[in-house]
Parts: structure tokens; C-alpha cells; sequence
């Protein structure tokens, strides 16, 4: 388990990570999300010991990382795929690992295998492309069978293939009752392989509760209509208080109303419906609804701004001359 407890963090002026707390827990995937500049790698860190809390403390199974006998053992990392010495083979390099931590050779072997690196083990780190560096990366974090583990973006540079694997692989490991933390900007994909989410912005905790509770709390929760007599129940929806888009395919897409309303509203007038679907807002809908005031860097048009913002006075797009 790690527990957090008011971690701050500064870098001079500028306050990384603002009194931050939360738990991750065993035997589940914890996402740890925020925009860029939010303070996830920096937190991460922290919780390796790399970068000392201006206040507060964070654990591992109750212990600083400082203070575990066997850190390898205990805690697998990957922060920095690319950690490594471009003239050292992925096997030396585990091998060196691996002798700081009194780890057999055989787990070298097992974990090279795991990660599908066996047939070139033996060339030099420095000739990886991004996504052979990424499975070198998770194979160390791997390397002592630790309970908890932490993975900073682990599935940049890899194949759709690769990244199945990597969530296969985290939702095995917390499966097995480990401690499993990891970030990504890959929404559709942590929506996929977490349980838990820790969301940040400016440093400052978000939220903190199951995805699924996540994504409940969206305003952009809707319902699904499909009906031959779109018109007048469009009508009675609007003078009910909902708002009412119509989509491609002749739908309508209800807001401001549950399914249950707009179903009782339809059977009152005797309005024929032929579907009524809620339908939740994605988990990155909801992460660009809830961190949007966080974002530290926000681009102009092209669907900048918060979800449903629109830019009709928005300068239209000029190619550049030849």
C-alpha cells in the first residue's frame, strides 16, 4: 500500500505539488491522471525517494523507500524507459540490477522472457526503438518479484498489440493482491485497465474514487431517444426542462432528464418510443469536463475548451501560401 499525506513539493516560485493525500491500495489498478504540469511524475519520484517532500511523507507498506531493506525487492519502477546505458545489453543491464539486490539469475531469464525481449537480449540497449526500451523498463520494475509497483506511461512506443499486453499484464499483476500504480494520457486505455483513479491538476488532488463513480459524476451524462414522432416529443421534452440534441442518425440525445422521465413524458402522450438508452460520458470526457481549469497549457479553437464550449467567432483556418 502507499499512502500519501500532504506531500508539497516546490521548485522555487513554483508549487509542484500542493498538500497532496491519497491511498493506493492492493489487489487493484490505480490510475494516477492529470494534464501535463499537474505534478504526477513529480509525485512519483517523491514516492521512489528520488525527490525529498518539502512537507509531508509518503509510504510503502508503512516504511519511506529509504528505509526498505531490499528496495527491488519490494518496489518495481519504471519512470524513465530510457534510463539506461545506450552500450549495455538488456541482460547486463538487468544483471546489474539484479547483483544490487542479491536477485538470482535465473529471474533475469524469466523476466526477458515475460516481456518478449529473449531474442535480443543480448544487443545493445542504445539500438531499442521507443517501444523495446518500454518492455526493458517494465522487465526491471519487474526484476524481484516486488508487491508494489509503479509505471509512468508504460505503453509509449508501443503497437496495439503492446499496449493489450501491458494491460493484461497490470490487471494480472494487481490480480496476484499487488500494489499497482500508473499514469498515462491514454484515457481510452485507462478506462480499460483501471479500477481506482487518483486525478490531479496543479498539484492539487481532484478526485480520488473508482472510475466508474468517476464518470457518474459527469454533467454530460444523456439519454439516447429514438422515435418516429421526433418532433413533438423534442417539443415536450423542452417545455419539461431537458435539453435535446438530434444526432446523424435521426436520434436524440437528451440531457437534464433521466430515461425514466422522458419515458413516462412519451407514454403520458402516447408517443411511440423505439429506443431509450442512458448514456454515460466516456472517462475522458469526464477528465477534460473536471481538470480543464488545471490545464497549464491550453490551444486556441480546433475544440479547445471546456466539453460542449463552442467558438463561432473563431477566426477561420487560412493555409499558409506556397
Amino acid at each position: 500500500m502507499i499512502e500519501a499525506r500532504g506531500l508539497v513539493k516546490r521548485y522555487g516560485p513554483t508549487v509542484a505539488v500542493d498538500h497532496l493525500s491519497f491511498d493506493v491500495v492492493a489487489g487493484q489498478v490505480t490510475g494516477f491522471l492529470g494534464p501535463n504540469g499537474s505534478g504526477k511524475s513529480t509525485t512519483m519520484r517523491m514516492i521512489m525517494g528520488l525527490d525529498e517532500p518539502d512537507e509531508g511523507s509518503v509510504t510503502i507498506d508503512g516504511k519511506m523507500y529509504r528505509d526498505l531493506a531490499w528496495p527491488l525487492r519490494e518496489v518495481g519502477a519504471l519512470l524513465e524507459a530510457k534510463a539506461i546505458h545506450p552500450g549495455r545489453s538488456a541482460y547486463h543491464h538487468l544483471l546489474a540490477l539484479a547483483q544490487t539486490n542479491d536477485i538470482s539469475r535465473g529471474r533475469i531469464d524469466e523476466v526477458i522472457e515475460l516481456v518478449g525481449l529473449g531474442a535480443v537480449a543480448r544487443k545493445r540497449a542504445g539500438t531499442y526503438s521507443l517501444g523495446m526500451g518500454q518492455r526493458l523498463g517494465i522487465a526491471a520494475a519487474l526484476l524481484g518479484d516486488p508487491k508494489v509497483l509503479l509505471f509512468d506511461e508504460p505503453v509509449n512506443g508501443l503497437d496495439p498489440e503492446g499496449i493489450r499486453w501491458v494491460r493484461n499484464l497490470l490487471k494480472h499483476l494487481a490480480a496476484e493482491g499487488r500494489t499497482v500504480l500508473v499514469s498515462s494520457h491514454l484515457m481510452s486505455e485507462m478506462a480499460l485497465t483501471a479500477d481506482h483513479l487518483v486525478v490531479i491538476g496543479r498539484g492539487r488532488l481532484i478526485a480520488a474514487m473508482p472510475v466508474s463513480d468517476f464518470i457518474a459524476q459527469s454533467s454530460e451524462q444523456s439519454v439516447r431517444v429514438r422515435t418516429p414522432h421526433a418532433d413533438d416529443l423534442t417539443a415536450r421534452i423542452r417545455s419539461a426542462g431537458g435539453r435535446v440534441q438530434s444526432d446523424e442518425d435521426g436520434a436524440l440525445r437528451v440531457t437534464g432528464m433521466s430515461a425514466e422521465s422522458i419515458g413516462d413524458l412519451a407514454a403520458a402522450a402516447s408517443i411511440a418510443l423505439h429506443e431509450l438508452s442512458p448514456q454515460s460520458a466516456s472517462l475522458e470526457e469526464v477528465f477534460m469536463e473536471l481538470t480543464y481549469d488545471s490545464v497549464e497549457f491550453q490551444g486556441g479553437g480546433f475544440g479547445a475548451g471546456p466539453p460542449g464550449a463552442e467558438f463561432p467567432d473563431a477566426a477561420p483556418f487560412v493555409p499558409a501560401e506556397a
